[in-house]
């Protein structure tokens, strides 16, 4: 039998779930929004975990669901409550997305479909694609930077994916994830790329797939070439040692002490270098669009959290 025949391509992605499912029942992370079924709490976690690692979610998430235990609780909550609890985290408009969510989810009632999760505010196609796999227990498409690493240098014979190969990689997953219980594969590729499959130094020796991966044998013979490294731009002040989404964070934090800061003092108390005359503007924009996110509100030349809903 050819082995470029459909059966026997079956048959190789058979090999490798069954490989990746015996690693993962021994060496998966054990994570608390893996213990249940409850949409919300997967929700939660699927928005928690955007641009933010593992280890500082888990505190993070389980605090959160102590405080607001479902989709109720959360479409109740009010600005200050949500931005004290996600103080901390990081991209606190998150907060404001996920009680957006819950109120939709409270008046339309629980999706069920990958499309009817993106539809709710600030779900993208990878969180839907994950909650609804995690939530239906049915293998979807869901393309994260390491289900993205993983599944390139594995399948598409790429050391060094990125995000123009995301049709390619999504082709190979629905081709790997041909049966309805295959869905916890999901799980174990996410973990071989944080544990084993590393962006700058995979651990090939110790990765289950390493004789069905070229570029595993690429990486063992030094023979990789690594690409240069992409600067991320964000919004940096000039003269200011980090970016703004930094000096918004700490702008939050002293609002959870007081009432509300004048404008004139929150330049001097967000950062040792301010300089009024150089300095003012770069504040108040920042202070605009912390408004129009609606993170915080100004009255008479005072900033507060915001106190309606």
């Amino acid at each position: 039998m050819p082995s470029s025949s459909p059966r026997a391509k079956k048959q190789i992605e058979d090999g490798r779930i069954r490989t990746l499912l015996l690693w993962y029942r021994r060496h998966g992370r054990d994570l608390p929004w893996r213990r249940t079924r409850d949409p919300y709490a997967i929700c939660v976690s699927e928005i928690m975990l955007q641009q933010t690692q593992v280890a500082r979610v888990i505190p993070f998430y389980e605090s959160w669901m102590k405080r607001f235990p479902s989709w109720e609780s959360l479409a109740n909550a009010n600005t200050p409550e949500l931005i004290r609890a996600w103080s901390g985290l990081g991209y606190n408009r998150r907060a404001l997305y996920l009680r957006e969510a819950a109120k939709t989810v409270c008046e339309r009632g629980v999706p069920h479909t990958e499309e009817g999760w993106r539809a709710l505010k600030g779900i993208g196609p990878y969180a839907a694609a994950a909650i609804h796999t995690f939530v239906a227990q049915e293998p979807a498409a869901a393309i994260d930077t390491n289900v993205r690493r993983v599944i390139g240098r594995l399948v598409l014979r790429k050391p060094f994916p990125t995000q123009q190969d995301d049709h390619a990689v999504r082709r190979a997953l629905q081709a790997i994830f041909h049966r309805k219980q295959d869905w916890k594969a999901l799980h174990a590729i996410m973990d071989l790329g944080a544990m084993v499959c590393q962006a700058r130094k995979p651990n090939c020796l110790e990765c289950p797939l390493r004789e069905q991966c070229v570029s595993a044998k690429r990486f063992l013979t030094s023979s990789v070439v690594r690409p240069k490294t992409a600067i991320v731009q964000e919004r940096i002040h000039e003269g200011k040692r980090f970016p703004d989404r930094i000096y918004r964070g700490r702008i939050l934090r002293l609002l959870q002490t007081a009432s509300s800061y004048s404008i004139r003092r929150i330049g001097n108390m967000i950062d040792d270098s301010y300089d009024d005359t150089q300095d003012r503007e770069w504040i108040l924009r920042m202070i605009d669009r912390m408004q129009r996110d609606g993170l915080i509100e100004m009255k008479r030349e005072r900033i507060q959290l915001p106190i309606q809903k």
